[in-house]
């Protein structure tokens, strides 16, 4: 007897670790906030009395706190008819995650005026009054997209889902490319020719900045983080550059409608540094994660990852047609469930309007899919000869003075690459010193400046004389 009471002591304990049971159980996992176990009694409690306001509150918020946010919205709005204290922040934040941001707006200004009547602080609910705001100006600009496809995979493993040409590069997780353990969700984009990669990795923020490397002489260059404000805000992450070789998209979490939005923005090679980031809009982004946006040139497709309406450790890859120009919907002639539902990506059916165009693109797909790729050409360097010769190794050389020549080339752009980084990282730490340390510091980066510049004068004849030779010998 004793044997089946301990027993049945041990199974209590375990059901109560793994779900709740009772409502005094679920209050006390809702306290630590462990929803997900405690939302199950809350649902039944529910069903038994329907207008109950702290039943459906605390189902309401579970369900919001697990990403459940149109489960959510019935039982909030229920919550705050029975004027349950802070009904209004959550239901307001349901709203906000099913897109019906002008009603998310009301809620937040009315729970913002109920505060300041009880002389409370109202800096949470302003916040997230001016992001659902914002949210709905983004909503007013929804791009009319093409989306052709769409599957969900594990997001541990989610680049395997991106079937992109070698034309468009490659991508790879941070611990794949380096050869690395631990925990790392940076990731790395190596450029068609792999001479060049972006990638993300924790900076002195403590967040994930995004950097950029070289290869010269199958070594690479220490990293450089990208100059601009793609680094100023929360983490950056998800890099992508364009063939242009300018044009870079990215995530980042700092600002924007949710979590992880993407961004574009484009190097400006005149003052060394890239333009005010420009946040893509909807049904890109979203109120939750949306990130890794690569555009395939080759095969004219665009994809993209979003954990939007997805279980936890599960992300949607999309799959669309690039627009040339971006093109947006008219939000005030159109009805407002239609524009949210575009918005959600609710039914790719819906973004459709050319059937051949989607026929195309998906066979463009499948091939895509299907294919498999070739053995990348080994590549040493990049040397353009003339319009339509480039030399990727040094055996392609026909000249030995050329080839000679060459090699001073390399050793001499090595040499302004570590110069140039050099000079960064005076300037860096330049714009923090005091006013002893800048006086100290000023001519010796007036110093370096003048030596690159110099350099880059040297470089730029005698890269003119590897092609005289070359050419001298054809």
């Amino acid at each position: 007897m004793k044997g089946k009471y301990i027993l049945f002591l041990f199974c209590s304990l375990f059901l109560c670790e793994v779900s709740a049971q009772t409502l005094e159980q679920a209050r006390a996992l809702f306290t630590k906030g462990e929803y997900e176990k405690a939302k199950p009694v809350f649902k039944r409690y529910v069903k038994s009395q329907p207008s109950n306001g702290n039943y459906n509150y605390w189902y309401g918020v579970c369900c919001l706190k697990t990403r459940e946010a149109e489960e959510a919205v019935k039982p909030l709005e229920m919550a705050v008819k029975k004027r349950v204290a802070s009904g209004q922040l959550y239901l307001g934040q349901a709203y906000n995650g099913t897109y019906r941001f002008e009603e998310a707006v009301e809620c937040f200004e009315e729970y913002i005026a109920d505060l300041k009547k009880r002389k409370r602080a109202t800096e949470e609910a302003e916040k997230l009054l001016e992001k659902s705001k914002a949210d709905l100006r983004m909503l007013k600009g929804v791009e009319d997209v093409c989306i052709i496809d769409s599957f969900v995979v594990d997001k541990a493993t989610f680049l395997n889902a991106y079937k992109i040409s070698e034309e468009s590069g490659k991508l790879f997780t941070f611990n794949e490319f380096f050869q690395t353990g631990g925990d790392h969700e940076g990731t790395v984009y190596e450029t068609e020719i792999g001479n060049k990669i972006y990638y993300s990795e924790k900076g002195e923020r403590g967040s994930l900045d995004i950097l950029s490397k070289n290869k010269l002489q199958n070594e690479w260059s220490n990293g450089r983080p990208l100059p601009g404000s793609i680094n100023d805000a929360g983490n950056a992450n998800y890099p992508y550059v364009m063939a242009d070789g300018v044009t870079i998209y990215y995530a980042s979490d700092g600002e924007g409608l949710g979590g992880y939005d993407i961004f574009v923005t484009r190097y400006n090679t005149n003052t060394d540094t890239y333009l005010v980031p420009e946040n893509v809009g909807m049904p890109f982004n979203s109120p939750y994660n949306d990130y890794m946006y690569v555009v395939d040139e080759y095969n004219n497709l665009g994809w993209f990852a979003s954990d939007r309406f997805q279980p936890e450790g599960k992300v949607c890859i999309y799959v669309f047609i690039p627009n040339n120009s971006k093109q947006t919907y008219n939000y005030e002639a159109m009805d407002r469930k239609q524009m949210i539902r575009l918005a959600q990506i609710h039914s790719l059916k819906e973004t459709w309007k050319d059937k051949q165009t989607v026929a195309e693109a998906l066979q463009r797909l499948e091939a895509a899919i299907s294919h498999k790729p070739k053995e990348r050409r080994k590549v040493d360097f990049e040397f353009v000869i003339d319009d339509n010769t480039t030399y990727y190794l040094m055996t392609d050389f026909k000249s030995a003075k050329a080839k000679q020549l060459f090699l001073r080339y390399r050793q001499m752009e090595k040499d302004h690459l570590q110069q140039e980084e050099k000079l960064n990282n005076l300037r860096q730490q330049y714009s923090t010193g005091n006013k002893q340390e800048k006086e100290r510091m000023a001519p010796a980066i007036l110093d370096l400046e003048k030596r690159i510049l110099q350099m880059s004068e040297e470089l730029a004849a005698l890269e003119i004389n590897v092609r005289n030779a070359e050419k001298q010998n054809n």
